[in-house]
């Protein structure tokens, strides 16, 4: 099969791979329809390079229909159209049944002091398989996979259920947004979209959001979210001051992550790092602060005191620095984590199959684009080129000619 493999910093290319079987009883294999480039998958692109190998399959946003499953796998059939959550969970050990599947006991990554295994997401999670292929095995298809409807609907309306939706839902619902309150959101690519349209579906009063790239704030106010260009403000907190009464937010979402803009000695330092062999730049990551902190700093600033920051973005470095005098005087709670994708999913596909499209689920992809120019389409994705905010890999599709 053809597939999407890692071969170095900033170069990806789609190679014939074996193709996926089934390994265990309770596998299944799914022939890919769509499958997303993330945000994360960048970090994988520039940062996170010494833990994978070359030809490591990436990608966890798939979706498609099931052409085999495992004795083990009593509900899926054949011909099922299903969406695959980005983290493998079983659905019966201690966490999984406490709504933890990102902490899964039976797929952790002990080895590596991790959570739940991942889709095509580095040793740290597994070095499983990942889905921007023509064909994906999914591990646990006994619990993960969420059945779709074969409705005639475009993939678009239920491929984010894999990810951006659930996602988004959790940042919120960590967020702790009181009823009629005020939500930042920092950073409007595809989480932080999702992010401000969940916020106004359950009930906040204000969103809003900051980000410099024109296409992104032109979508979030189309969404009815209040937008605030970074680029044309000195001082964001204080922007955001002026429209909650000087006070800051009640809740804060930091959509953004470890390579946020406005960080350039921690984005040197992350260059560097992607540039040293694995074993030393591993121990750079897990024994210095690498991240770009300028997104946390912003939501730190910006809340109010007593508020509360959800943090969707990924962060990877393990000495990360912070104003701890900053949080403990504003009394601030902070709460992150991968999404538990499976806690939300059942939620979640009533929204997205609402006809009404409530959380804009068809207004997010940009680009849908073949398989086989994933390569070109993660430079664009990558520098923000083209008004790109979201692309959707299909296998069935030829490349682009020149």
């Amino acid at each position: 099969m053809r597939a999407l493999t890692w071969q170095g910093r900033e170069k990806v290319t789609v190679e014939n791979v074996p193709d996926p079987r089934i390994e265990e009883s309770t596998d299944a294999v799914v022939r890919v329809t769509s499958t997303a480039i993330c945000g994360s998958d960048l970090h994988l692109y520039t940062v996170l390079g010494m833990y994978l190998d070359k030809g490591d399959v990436l990608g966890h946003e798939a979706m498609g229909i099931v052409e085999e499953v495992g004795s083990g796998v009593t509900n899926l059939r054949v011909g099922d159209r299903v969406v695959v959550p980005f983290n493998i969970s079983c659905g019966y050990c201690w966490m999984c049944t406490h709504g933890l599947q990102s902490q899964c006991e039976t797929t952790q990554v002990r080895e590596q002091g991790s959570g739940a295994a991942l889709l095509g997401y580095t040793k740290l999670y597994g070095q499983v398989p990942g889905g921007q292929a023509e064909y994906l095995r999914v591990p646990h298809a006994d619990y993960g996979p969420v059945v779709v409807p074969q409705d005639g609907e475009p993939d678009e309306r239920y491929l984010f259920l894999s990810d951006v939706l659930p996602t988004a839902w959790q940042g919120v619902e960590y967020a702790a947004v009181p009823d009629g309150g005020t939500l930042l959101v920092v950073g409007l690519g595809p989480i932080g979209q999702m992010v401000a349209r969940v916020g106004l579906h359950r009930g906040a009063g204000l969103v809003i959001g900051v980000d410099t790239v024109p296409e992104r704030l032109a979508m979030a106010r189309r969404h009815g979210v209040t937008v605030i260009d970074a680029s044309a403000v000195d001082d964001v907190p204080a922007a955001v001051r002026e429209l909650t009464d000087g006070r800051g937010v009640d809740s804060v979402v930091d959509a953004v992550g470890m390579e946020a803009h406005g960080s350039p000695v921690a984005e040197a330092a992350q260059k560097i790092t992607g540039l040293l062999p694995d074993a030393v730049a591993a121990a750079m990551m897990e024994h210095a602060g690498g991240d770009r902190t300028s997104a946390l700093v912003t939501a730190f600033d910006a809340v109010r005191r007593g508020g509360t920051v959800s943090l969707s973005g990924v962060y990877g470095g393990a000495a990360t620095p912070l104003n701890m005098m900053q949080l403990f005087d504003k009394q601030l709670s902070i709460r992150m984590g991968q999404a538990n994708v499976r806690r939300w999913t059942d939620g979640l596909l009533a929204l997205a199959s609402d006809s009404s499209d409530p959380l804009g689920v068809l207004d997010l992809r940009t680009h849908r684009v073949s398989l086989e120019d994933a390569p070109a389409f993660y430079k664009t994705f990558q520098r923000k080129e083209d008004g790109c905010i979201k692309v959707v890999l299909d296998p069935a599709l030829p490349a682009a000619t020149a």
